[in-house]
């Protein structure tokens, strides 16, 4: 089948390139999904009465709440709540595609597809239209 020793060489050199490259890629993944899982965001509202932090998926894992809060109405506090949670999901973001970039390189698509998955998901107002359902 090959014509020469030359031929079979350099398939079997590409064939080792190629499991070398997918076994590296499977450790980059690796590396940044364990790096994901423990990632947070982490905001706090100008006047420093309201801390939010979410979790790698972007839930509400906690929120604090300084007793200077209570001179504000009941709204007033719902938005900046709601405001400073914004702003804990863009520093998770941030550190996602600080991490991923890092990892699999900026240019990486995967890279930049998991990017834009969460950008997606945790800022629904910069994805499509149907993001607001």
């Amino acid at each position: 089948m090959w014509a020469d020793e030359a031929a079979l060489d350099e398939a079997t050199h590409r064939l080792d390139d190629w499991e070398a490259s997918i076994a590296d890629r499977a450790a980059r993944a690796k590396e940044l999904a364990s790096q994901v899982q423990t990632m947070r965001g982490t905001a706090t509202n100008p006047d420093r009465t309201i801390q939010v932090t979410v979790d790698s998926s972007g839930l509400l894992v906690d929120l604090r709440l300084d007793e200077r809060i209570r001179q504000h109405s009941a709204v007033h506090t719902a938005r900046q709540i709601l405001d400073t949670t914004r702003a804990a999901h863009a520093d998770l973001l941030s550190s996602l595609t600080k991490a991923t970039t890092g990892i699999l390189g900026a240019g990486d698509p995967t890279a930049a597809a998991l990017v834009e998955s969460y950008r997606r998901r945790l800022d629904p107002d910069q994805g499509t239209p149907d993001a607001r359902r």
